[in-house]
């Protein structure tokens, strides 16, 4: 991490160890290997960017911290605990909000605990404070359609929110918003972040996006996937857009990790 890691980061419930890991795919025309040897650990509560060429494996990395697929070779832990399946410390946030249209925004949050059951007094509560943590609990009775492309998003945090998990995987989020909406989207999940003191993992193909909001960024080299390098942020915290434009810092970052992705 850019700065001395807290007590218990790297052996808490949100600490990620990313052991030799590989995935291979098998097709017609041949095995593709995605990812080759990915050695790295993410802290408990650290904020890691993942960019890289199209096509090196990012999402496919984060399909295996989150036990979607399995891994071809290596091993990922969370907390010591080797992934073999989705956990239920970990919310995943992909590139569009999957949300069920005919659902108000209140019922499409509290979906984690109607798979359960029937949601409890105190899971409705849970879903009115993460509602009210995004900024959307006055839209609860709401439907999505209602809704503009970066409200949706933050529906969709706060569902993989409202279980309380330890880390936050999160696939190009912003990808399909307007750049002021982006824009405000990330200071948002800023706030969020620091809020809920969560793990985040978050695939981006934007660098700005990913020195802005990072710790560290974890540059990828193209298929097969691996890591080329590995970024601190030392650009201190809080963090707003115009102190960190106005810092050589960012374009310093910004100029390395392009030169290194060409």
């Amino acid at each position: 991490m850019s700065s001395e890691s807290l007590p218990g980061q790297l052996s808490g419930r949100g600490h990620i160890e990313i052991e030799g890991v590989s995935k291979v795919f098998a097709s017609m025309a041949g095995d593709i290997t995605a990812l080759e040897r990915i050695d790295f650990d993410i802290a408990s509560r650290e904020f890691v960017s993942i960019v890289g060429p199209s096509g090196c494996g990012k999402s496919t990395l984060l399909r295996c911290i989150g036990g979607l697929i399995p891994v071809s070779d290596g091993a990922i832990r969370i907390g010591g605990d080797v992934v073999t399946e989705p956990d239920p410390r970990i919310g995943y946030v992909f590139q569009k909000a999957v949300l069920l249209p005919w659902r108000t925004v209140e019922n499409n949050v509290l979906l984690p605990f109607e798979i359960k059951g029937k949601p409890s007094s105190a899971d409705r509560a849970k879903a009115q404070e993460v509602l009210e943590m995004v900024g959307l609990w006055e839209y609860h009775k709401h439907r999505p359609g209602e809704l503009s492309g970066g409200m949706q998003q933050r529906v969709s945090v706060a569902r993989a929110l409202v279980t309380q998990p330890s880390i936050l995987l999160m696939d190009e989020p912003f990808g399909a918003l307007d750049a002021q909406t982006r824009d405000s989207m990330n200071v948002e999940l800023l706030r969020i972040w620091q809020e809920a003191q969560t793990t985040v993992v978050f695939v981006t193909h934007d660098i700005g996006e990913a020195v802005f909001l990072s710790d560290r960024i974890m540059v990828m080299a193209a298929r097969p996937g691996r890591v080329h390098d590995v970024i601190d942020v030392d650009i201190e915290r809080p963090r707003s857009f115009e102190k960190v434009e106005a810092d050589e810092r960012f374009w310093a970052l910004r100029q390395r990790i392009r030169e290194e992705l060409h």
